[in-house]
């Protein structure tokens, strides 16, 4: 079986300022990564850093669709492959928007499935995070590196 995922979060803002709140590094910063070198464009590459782990992450972006679809690809855990990463960004009304967050490409094997596990349960922090960022201003992760 291929390990793959979705999850899925309502954030009460609507899809303009959801998205930028991914794709603007300054944003970004505020509530998931500790640094990223430059907004996510199409067809750059686009280091994130994080205060949990070691080295900086590339991330290739495939394609951005404004206030829709954000598709990239970066390193597995353990090396030597990337995973395929989509963000969707799908208006319910005026004032929220449905994220979802899929990832897939994990080789099918026990280091696979367990970097599968590990990144669905970091998706789903980011955007509990990205909720608590851009509906009350409070970044979560501050403090939270260990």
């Amino acid at each position: 079986m291929e390990p793959k995922f979705q999850v899925q979060l309502k954030i009460q803002k609507p899809v303009a300022e959801v998205f930028d709140g991914v794709v603007n590094p300054k944003k970004l910063s505020g509530y998931f990564v500790q640094a990223a070198s430059a907004p996510l464009v199409e067809g750059t590459t686009v280091k994130w850093r994080f205060a949990e782990a070691p080295g900086e992450n590339d991330v290739i972006v495939r394609t951005v669709a404004r206030d829709e679809r954000i598709a990239f690809e970066w390193e597995a855990a353990g090396g030597g492959y990337n995973t395929r990463v989509e963000m969707l960004f799908k208006p319910i009304d005026e004032r929220s928007t449905l994220v979802q967050i899929r990832e897939s490409g994990w080789k099918e094997d026990a280091r696979g499935v367990d970097a599968s596990y590990d990144n669905c349960g970091g998706w789903m922090h980011m955007m509990t995070c990205l909720k608590a960022y851009l509906e009350f201003g409070i970044n979560l992760r501050a403090g939270g590196a260990y």
